[in-house]
């Protein structure tokens, strides 16, 4: 997966809470085994007109100020619903690298990180604040580094978040679980090597 270090994009306000991943991604869009081409099916049934791909303009993400974020600004909750993976690559193939929101379901979390997605839990009021300054200035471009685990915002604030550690290293460095434990390697092999040498009952074969 990419690295994700930090981040200046156009930030899009998508203020409703409990966006589920059947919102995000509906069952329709996921019949296909591939996991690529899913970057125009994202937000579906409100980006089109039902049985189209005829875009409404009203939805944010067809609006020019926003048509290529690559942070999304949402209520609590977000993600919720059903386990489908695929809810994150729609966002990550739209070009969202980032999305803020109060708080998220626990699956798509897992699932966004393991895709290079970075959710980022901050105050409800602050998520309003940064929106509200959004839209008054027709598109801001906001900061997202996790580095320092700070969201710079216009006016110069720095807001912080939390994210665990491994979450953060899986993030930083772009690989998974298991790419992370394969880079102490060298350190296994000798252990055992060594274990071999003073318990070889251990390693018998039967």
């Amino acid at each position: 997966m990419e690295k994700f270090v930090r981040l200046t994009g156009t930030a899009a306000p998508l203020m409703r809470a409990n966006i589920d991943t059947d919102a995000i991604i509906p069952s329709r869009e996921t019949q296909s085994v591939a996991r690529t081409g899913y970057g125009e099916k994202l937000f579906a049934n409100w980006r089109y007109t039902p049985g189209t791909r005829v875009e409404i303009p009203e939805f944010v993400l067809n609006q020019p100020p926003y048509r290529n974020a690559e942070i999304l600004l949402c209520g609590a909750n977000f993600g919720c619903g059903s386990s489908r993976e695929a809810a994150a690559w729609a966002l990550l193939q739209f070009g969202i690298r980032c999305v803020i929101a109060e708080s998220f379901g626990g699956i798509f979390r897992n699932n966004a990180v393991r895709n290079g997605l970075l959710p980022v839990a901050l105050p409800g009021d602050a998520i309003v604040a940064i929106a509200a300054e959004i839209e008054k200035n027709g598109g801001s471009r906001i900061t997202v580094d996790l580095e320092r685990c700070i969201v710079e915002v216009p006016g110069g604030r720095a807001l912080p978040f939390e994210v665990n550690g491994l979450d953060r290293a899986m993030l930083l460095e772009g690989l998974d679980e298991i790419e992370l434990t394969l880079k102490q390697k060298p350190a296994i092999e000798a252990f055992l090597t060594r274990d071999r040498s003073e318990r070889p009952w251990v390693h018998l074969r039967r």
